[in-house]
């Protein structure tokens, strides 16, 4: 998760404690925040939810929404939620990663050999812990880190 997130988690949840933030995407100048409710998410929560970011909409444009039925999946339980479902995990740069690792002494930690250099998996997920989540994709059942997944949405039915 971001530091931006974080911090905005931080600042909704006293103030909006039912609003689940799903992703906070900074793009240049703009910040997408992606939110959940229990009862949906309506035009009026994300106005709510606007305002109670006062000094985010300072300093960037600020964009709130629904995740909609490719919403992301940021953390182990919403992989966990989705047990089942079809989903898309894009891959950190595995050679930016194996030279920071060696640089930190943290060489060890990746994704098995069957994600390998490849930068995105699809498939119906099977299995989520709190350290991987595995899914059976087209050429087999892949686990795959946390920290390896750069992005990952569920994949909407045909």
């Amino acid at each position: 998760m971001s530091t931006l997130q974080a911090e905005i988690e931080a600042r909704l949840a006293d103030a909006a404690p039912d609003v689940e933030v799903l992703l906070a995407d900074l793009s240049g100048e703009t910040v997408r925040l992606f939110i959940d409710h229990p009862d949906g998410v309506t035009l009026g929560l994300c106005e709510r939810v606007s305002s109670l970011l006062t000094d985010y909409r300072e300093r960037y444009s600020l964009e709130v929404s629904s995740p909609g039925r490719d919403r992301p999946l940021t953390k182990p339980a919403h992989f966990s939620r989705f047990l089942g479902r079809r989903a898309r995990v894009r891959l950190r740069d595995a050679k930016r990663d194996d030279a920071d690792a060696v640089q930190s002494g943290e060489a060890g930690c990746r994704a098995d050999r069957k994600s390998a250099g490849r930068k995105s998996l699809t498939g119906e997920l099977v299995g989520a812990s709190e350290r991987e989540v595995t899914i059976a994709a087209a050429d087999g059942i892949v686990s795959i880190p946390y920290e390896q997944i750069a992005r990952s949405n569920l994949v909407p039915g045909d």
